[in-house]
């Protein structure tokens, strides 16, 4: 499927086989005797197929082309390794350049797995999620010198000009692209529309979801005509849809709250007491990587009230739970 949103800039829709995500939302920017692809989806042939059909109907040559990836999820970056040349420039932050060369048997998720387990996740649950996990199976898989960008380097391509804009939180380094004359903002996975981002507990930051409400802060006070979403609908009042996703995190702090007016709890007790969007019956429905996901939303959760010392940890033998100061 391709979309012109505007004037020299297309949507595409690269399917994500078997992911509730269902497709990605990658953008190809037409300049003057240049292109710029963002994002390019799972390194799976699926993919791969659907990219390069939409490329050559655009008449794209990839000798020409740009990439810049939002965030290190592998439904982002997975392709870009595939689709570079020599020629090439692959724009990617330096906060995450590094940690997206991690796999399975790296010490950062031997690190997230013994502070899952700490919390009460099962380790044999999380051994079985990480076999499934996209950042394991879909990555890419090629070496890459990327070109490293900031919050406010600029990036031109034909008639737009975009000015880098960090916004940590759903991925430690997530970048955006804003640009102020036509006021497009490319939000990768800050803002989305139908769902809500997932923000997870991250090694590399300690408070993943204060970092995001900052972020989202951030960008509401840019002027934005269209907002360019990393998955399914795009938005166009980005105000709006930041104060529904600040209230969803905030319904959500709320129920981590009430769970623990039970009395103390890990955070496997308490993520099943949390509403999830998600088709299953019941905690023990859920698939084991959506459990992981849900879980690692749950801890980010848990670490923010901490933080603001709505709760306390408690530590007994190596393991954590929590109640109310």
């Amino acid at each position: 499927m391709i979309e012109e949103i505007i004037p020299n800039i297309y949507r595409t829709e690269i399917p994500l086989p078997k992911s509730p995500l269902k497709w990605l939302n990658s953008y190809i920017i037409r300049g003057d005797n240049r292109f710029m692809i963002i994002d390019t989806g799972f390194n799976r042939e699926e993919c791969l197929n659907e990219m390069n059909a939409n490329l050559k109907k655009l008449g794209v040559d990839l000798n020409k082309t740009d990439i810049f990836l939002t965030h290190l999820h592998a439904d982002h970056t997975g392709l870009a390794g595939i689709l570079a040349t020599a020629t090439s420039k692959i724009y990617f932050n330096e906060i995450e350049r590094d940690l997206i060369k991690f796999d399975s048997q790296s010490n950062n998720w031997q690190k997230m797995l013994a502070i899952y387990a700490a919390n009460g996740f099962p380790y044999d649950g999380a051994r079985q999620a990480l076999g499934s996990h996209p950042a394991r199976r879909y990555s890419n898989d090629r070496p890459i010198e990327y070109s490293i960008i900031r919050d406010g380097d600029s990036i031109d391509i034909g008639d737009f000009h975009f000015r880098c804009i960090s916004t940590p939180g759903h991925s430690p380094g997530h970048m955006c692209l804003y640009e102020p004359i036509q006021k497009i903002l490319v939000a990768g996975d800050l803002i989305l529309f139908d769902i809500t981002p997932n923000i997870a507990f991250w090694l590399e930051m300690d408070d993943a979801l204060g970092t995001y409400l900052a972020s989202l802060e951030k960008v509401n006070a840019l002027e934005t005509k269209i907002v360019l979403t990393g998955h399914r609908r795009l938005v166009h009042n980005h105000r709006l849809r930041i104060k529904e996703l600040q209230e969803h995190h905030q319904q959500r702090l709320n129920e981590v709250l009430v769970a623990l007016k039970e009395g103390e709890k890990n955070v496997l007790q308490i993520t099943p007491l949390i509403h999830w969007d998600i088709d299953a019956k019941s905690w023990e429905a859920f698939p084991p990587l959506q459990k992981w996901f849900a879980f690692g939303e749950a801890l980010a959760h848990v670490r923010y009230l901490e933080i603001r010392g709505k709760i306390k940890r408690i530590t007994r033998d190596g393991k954590i739970t929590y109640s109310l100061t």
